[in-house]
């Protein structure tokens, strides 16, 4: 009887030991397809030309959600492509006062849509944030 108890537990003892391998297979395996679509997704993001480094409480940007450190891959019709300088966004916003533009951002890895309506509003300028350009 105990021969036939140890022969038992050691057959439980080797299945348990193939059981927990395979789950260390199956989850190395896991975390190695999570990384490589996170580093898929990463190189599927546009690539940012400015970046938002101080936002007014109050202001339209704050209103409509842009955030500090949100890097701009879209400001309107002003993309990587055909940025030069600030100005083009300044002109942007100038011709855009009261009406809604599309901008886009990158923000902790994720891309954003924020709709940003440039105004007059207590503060200085029409959109209450400050934009810098990324040097790449």
């Amino acid at each position: 009887l105990q021969n036939d108890h140890k022969a038992l537990m050691k057959q439980v003892e080797e299945a348990l030991h193939q059981l927990h391998a395979r789950e260390k297979e199956k989850h190395a395996r896991d975390e190695a397809e999570a990384l490589a679509e996170a580093m898929s997704q990463n190189q599927s993001l546009p690539q940012a030309f400015a970046k938002v480094n101080a936002v007014t409480l109050g202001s339209p940007a704050s209103i409509s959600g842009l955030q500090v450190d949100d890097e701009i891959v879209e400001f309107g019709s002003v993309n990587i492509n055909n940025f030069q300088n600030l100005q083009n966004i300044a002109t942007v916003v100038q011709h855009s006062e009261g009406r809604p533009l599309s901008v886009t951002v990158i923000r902790g890895g994720k891309k954003v849509h924020v709709g940003l309506t440039p105004k007059r509003w207590a503060g200085k300028g029409l959109l209450g944030c400050n934009i810098i350009p990324l040097q790449r």
